[in-house]
């Protein structure tokens, strides 16, 4: 009964349009399996090489044979095998991407595909096709590469595409369907894929740019892709004069330019960003990068107060601090939300202290359930609950609110309902040389707090820098992810209480 209940908690936030594609496509599936329907890989059409400012060059890498990323490299001698899967399906999506494409002479691999695609399986999937004919269509342009055999192939995987939207899925994977069919329409001058591209672009980036500019996701790192995405499709539009775009672009700049600025001040003063949600180091453009691409279109910063987002940045010269006061936005597409709420990070002079622990995975795994549990993040844990039911990879049933936000020069204080019966009240103090943090329950509980310190920090440096008042604690080992499948041995620190706690991390 407990399942059901978890399920229906799940499914309750689910949009009509959402329920209804996943039914008219369980549905479509098994009937076309029935009458062994195939789609056709050649579609003929005549493309038009495309004028790009330079882009941002991607993470993954490939060189003599060699596929790297995510942090696992794998050779294949001889024949390149698309469906391979000895680690995991997003690896294999990875490799489908084409990401890693960047000399001329690399033409070969796309050619390779082709001669095998009546074989490829996750890779014919709406996400990976979204990603690999975006790549496709920049490659072919940068390089001034005309291929009949190419254009038909991609033109064909085009439409399989607009097939299978996933508009039950929405977010973000319906944004990557959107940008990839505005590229697509671009380089073969297709009305239909531009109406279906601009309709998918102009809907879902109001829906999902929340009103302070962040990605309604609350992921740093989807945050950083989705802008990277609205960037090229600036680059594409502002370079080629196919359509008479003046709104569209102005549209599209804006949302850049907002989104600029909430990045701008979610990120440290390296650049880097805070890992909160599904985030991880070396997946997305770096902030750097995002803003050197945005000058090269010279588009301009649009800074507006941190808000919807729940995202609040504090700094001075000597630490900065980011805290998560906000709740679940992305309703209907919780699956790279994380039972959170009150998490923070905070660096000493430069230096990352405080730190979320990121992820590691996207395997449905025991690994991948607690880094998504509130008991792996900066907060307060009650009676071994989450805040929010995470369960699976990517599903969230019933989850926590947050009820109350108080605000003032030094002070951030609010307040969830995550736990139900008892309410967990947070306050953050922000002096020159310390920042105090204050927990208060409802009623009286067994709680956990908890914090976790970077990899680079001893045993030494936290016994110096925090005070913990009227409460037991203890200090433990846990893996950090610094990366997709890669982790170090970091601490962190348990600490007891009952109705209230309150912690001194010291600044110098």
């Amino acid at each position: 009964m407990s399942r059901y209940i978890l399920l229906f908690h799940t499914v309750k936030f689910l949009k009509p349009i959402q329920i209804y594609y996943r039914g008219f496509y369980f549905i479509r599936a098994r009937f076309r399996k029935l009458v062994r329907f195939r789609y056709s890989f050649l579609k003929k059409a005549n493309s038009n090489r495309l004028k790009l400012e330079k882009s941002i060059e991607s993470k993954s890498t490939y060189s003599q044979g060699e596929f790297k990323f995510l942090n696992l490299s794998k050779e294949f001698k001889g024949s390149i095998d698309w469906n391979y899967s000895g680690y995991g399906k997003l690896w294999t999506y990875n490799l489908n991407y084409f990401d890693f494409l960047s000399k001329r002479e690399e033409i070969y691999l796309i050619e390779d595909f082709i001669k095998n695609i009546d074989s490829i399986k996750d890779g014919l999937e709406p996400y990976p096709i979204s990603l690999r004919t975006l790549n496709w269509v920049k490659f072919l342009s940068y390089n001034s590469i005309k291929s009949e055999k190419i254009d038909n192939s991609l033109y064909a995987q085009y439409y399989i595409l607009l097939d299978n939207l996933e508009y039950h899925l929405l977010g973000n994977h319906l944004l990557e369907n959107g940008f990839s069919l505005l590229f697509g329409a671009y380089y073969f001058q297709d009305d239909i894929l531009y109406l279906k591209a601009k309709e998918i672009l102009l809907k879902q980036l109001d829906e999902q740019i929340l009103d302070d500019g962040g990605h309604f996701e609350l992921s740093p790192m989807y945050h950083q892709i989705v802008l990277f995405r609205v960037l090229d499709s600036i680059n594409l539009v502002k370079h080629n004069s196919w359509q008479s775009n003046k709104k569209f672009l102005e549209f599209l700049i804006y949302k850049a330019e907002i989104m600029l600025g909430w990045l701008s001040a979610v990120s440290y003063r390296d650049g880097s960003i805070p890992m909160f949600n599904d985030s991880a180091k070396d997946i997305a453009p770096t902030t750097n990068e995002l803003i050197e691409y945005s000058k090269r279109l010279n588009l301009g910063i649009r800074y507006l107060k941190l808000s919807d987002s729940g995202y609040r940045k504090i700094s001075n010269s000597s630490y900065e601090c980011i805290v998560d006061i906000g709740d679940i936005k992305a309703n209907y597409i919780a699956g790279h939300t994380h039972a959170d709420i009150f998490n923070f990070e905070l660096k000493i002079n430069n230096r990352p202290f405080i730190v979320d622990m990121g992820i590691i995975t996207y395997n449905d795994s025991k690994k991948r359930e607690f880094q998504r549990s509130t008991s792996a993040h900066n907060t307060v844990e009650i009676k071994g609950k989450n805040q929010s039911e995470v369960w699976s990879s990517f599903r969230v049933g019933d989850r926590g609110r947050v009820i109350d936000i108080k605000e003032s020069k030094n002070i951030i204080e609010a307040t969830h309902n995550g736990y139900k019966n008892t309410l967990h009240t947070r306050i953050w103090t922000f002096n020159k040389d310390r920042v105090t943090i204050k927990d208060s329950l409802g009623k009286n509980s067994i709680a956990t707090a908890r914090l976790y310190f970077h990899y680079s920090i001893s045993k030494q440096y936290i016994l110096e820098h925090i005070k913990v008042y009227n409460s037991s604690w203890k200090l433990f080992k846990y893996d950090l992810s610094i990366g997709f499948n890669s982790t170090k041995i970091s601490y962190y620190i348990e600490i007891y209480f009952n109705k209230t706690s309150k912690i001194d991390i010291f600044i110098i």
